[in-house]
């Protein structure tokens, strides 16, 4: 079967897992997103670690944040998120690239409850989350180096989608509309089954969003299927599953390129993943299989597939065992990993590759308030060889509610199959790149209790045979000239990280400023730019951003979240960004919502040559139902 009949056929092909939701009463939610972080435990798929007692920099992003935050889509969330630079190609996250602390799309990792996202078509994919928003239970952002804790692909930082499995019968259900010929809607249920040998938990969550576009070939339909399961098989045992499907149509008017306004690109994801987790007194293993595959169409004229048309299939298959062991001596980590890579396209050609990966790292507690942490991640790959990536952490408890931290992590990143091999009337392929390598050093404070949480970091990036997309100038408009990438011999990006959130709980009963927060992050890299050259990634990250906002209460029913941004690249004019979102009985069995994006009207550009909306405004309905 050809690769063009391939895709047709999967696009025809959707297979829901059938779930009985049952017969359903009216109650009202419980906010149970109030939560105290200290209480979060980080697992980083071996060692478990309270998020109070980590040696790094590391948001969480909880469910109450994720549902009155003015946003549609996980990509825009992640964007009110101090250190995160998330560079859109429209709206509702149709696609984006996610970068941390200057890196690029490709340098960061993306995964669901531990399971890897890795794409090796290009980073334009690993955002294709099948996961519909309203079904994340929270998100963790890791920033700096990961690859002693996840592998080769977390480079300059990783962001951990965290879903779970209640252990009662819940159904929501949302629908919204707005500008643009906007409107969505979704439908998350929870319906455990009480079996002889244990309980059978499972979710089934979907969602389907869609636009007109907001200008001209922007239009989207963005389809997300995900499924999940699980049982205790005894008080030792643990089987989970999940499996996922999304599927993305778009016009990709200034997506990749200027030259063809007309660009039009259909994206199909599936995951699909199995684990058995054995945990007893001082041993935990956890062992588990996971396969992607990402089905891409594309085309440089729409309505004209013979001019040009690109046709990928992708698929990644992994085998992982991870397991801890704690003593006297500490805790001890380990773990290894295969994994295989393969695609098959009409411009790249039929390529595969493999990697094996080991784990092992260590943490004890000494002197009573210090903590020392290392490891070592060793990565084999058949073009390479051996290359091994140290880390090591070190803490220092202050009080019970300050800490002193301070890391270093080396980590690498193998080019993907599009920096090696892709060429299209605007790009041209390098198949001689190298893989990036860096070394990062990082030393933070950070202070916490019930009212308020503070952190301040200084990180550095040392970055050798980093990989940017560039091209020469031109007269002409737009620029005829091809993008390659290369590798620049020696970055170094350094930066401050800091924030405060505090919970105010001031004013009276009929108004209360709930909590307030402020953010600022400073890069800077010592890159120079050949005069004339345009560079497609290095050069447009970020210098300055300056996050801050509130959150309020008023007439008991109604809450209102306000989010202001200032973000200035280090080669792009800076912009700043006001939204809002309000909602009313936001936690009843039926609330509504409004959300108001670019209050300010600014004219701006994340990525690509995508010009981005102003004003845009959308409003919808919330049902909470419960047993």
């Amino acid at each position: 079967m050809t690769i063009e009949r391939q895709i047709r056929h999967r696009k025809k092909r959707l297979l829901l897992p059938a779930l009985l939701l049952g017969t359903l009463q009216v109650i009202a939610n419980q906010d149970s997103v109030t939560v105290d972080l200290g209480e979060v435990i980080i697992k980083e798929n071996r060692i478990e670690i309270p998020f109070n007692k980590v040696s790094r920099n590391i948001s969480i992003i909880s469910r109450k944040d994720i549902e009155t935050t003015p946003a549609r889509s996980l990509q825009e969330v992640l964007s009110f998120t101090p250190g995160v630079d998330v560079r859109q190609r429209g709206v509702t996250g149709v696609q984006g690239d996610i970068g941390i602390r200057g890196g690029g799309f490709e340098q960061t990792l993306m995964l669901i409850n531990g399971i890897k996202l890795t794409d090796p078509q290009t980073g334009h994919h690993i955002m294709n989350i099948p996961v519909p928003l309203q079904a994340i239970q929270r998100v963790e952002v890791m920033k700096g180096p990961g690859s002693r804790i996840f592998g080769q692909n977390a480079y300059a930082g990783a962001v951990n989608i965290v879903t779970m499995l209640p252990e009662e019968r819940s159904l929501n259900l949302q629908s919204y509309a707005g500008d643009f010929g906007m409107k969505g809607i979704s439908l998350v249920s929870s319906l455990p089954v009480d079996l002889p040998f244990g309980k059978y938990k499972q979710t089934l969550s979907i969602s389907h969003d869609a636009s007109n576009g907001h200008w001209y070939n922007s239009d989207y339909k963005v389809t997300n299927v995900f499924y999940e399961a699980g049982m205790d098989l005894n008080e030792k045992n643990e089987i989970r599953a999940m499996a996922g499907y999304t599927d993305r149509t778009f016009g990709a008017n200034g997506f990749y390129t200027d030259r063809f306004p007309d660009q039009w690109e259909s994206i199909q994801t599936i995951l699909a993943s199995i684990s058995h987790t054995y945990d007893h007194n001082d041993i935990y293993i956890q062992t588990r299989a996971y396969w992607r595959q990402n089905t891409d169409e594309f085309r440089l004229r729409r309505n004209e597939p013979e001019f040009f048309t690109n046709n990928h299939v992708s698929d990644v298959l992994a085998l992982e065992v991870n397991g801890r062991y704690q003593s006297n001596f500490g805790t001890s980590g380990f773990g290894v990993e295969g994994r295989s890579e393969k695609i098959s396209s009409t411009n790249l050609g039929d390529r595969e590759r493999a990697f094996l990966g080991v784990f092992a790292e260590h943490r004890i507690e000494f002197w009573s308030d210090f903590d020392f942490r290392a490891g070592v991640y060793s990565n084999y790959y058949d073009e390479y060889g051996w290359r091994h990536f140290p880390g090591a952490e070190l803490g220092y408890q202050l009080t019970d509610r300050s800490r002193f931290y301070t890391n270093y992590g080396a980590s690498y990143r193998i080019p993907s199959f599009n920096d090696l091999y892709y060429e299209d009337p605007s790009n041209v392929s390098n198949p001689n790149l190298l893989p990036e390598e860096a070394q990062s050093f990082e030393v933070g404070y950070k202070y916490f209790n019930k009212s308020v949480r503070f952190e301040l970091v200084y990180f550095n990036r040392y970055t050798k045979n980093l990989i940017d997309w560039s091209r020469a100038p031109s007269d002409v408009s737009p620029n005829p000239n091809r993008w390659t990438p290369s590798n620049i011999s020696e970055v170094t990006f350094q930066g401050i990280e800091t924030g405060i959130q505090y919970a105010l709980n001031l004013g009276g009963k009929n108004f209360k400023i709930r909590e307030a927060s402020f953010s600022y992050n400073f890069i800077d890299a010592n890159l120079q730019q050949i005069p004339g050259i345009e560079s497609r990634n290095t050069l447009t990250a970020l210098r300055h951003q300056v996050i801050g906002g509130f959150q309020a209460e008023f007439f008991s029913n109604f809450e209102t979240n306000i989010k202001a941004r200032y973000i200035e690249r280090m080669a792009l004019n800076p912009y700043f960004l006001l939204d809002i979102r309000l909602d009313y009985n936001r936690l009843k069995t039926f609330g509504l919502f409004a959300e108001a994006s670019n209050v300010t009207n600014a004219n701006y550009i994340e990525a690509g040559f995508v010009q981005m909306p102003g004003r845009w405004f959308r409003a919808g309905i919330n049902l909470n139902l419960f047993k």
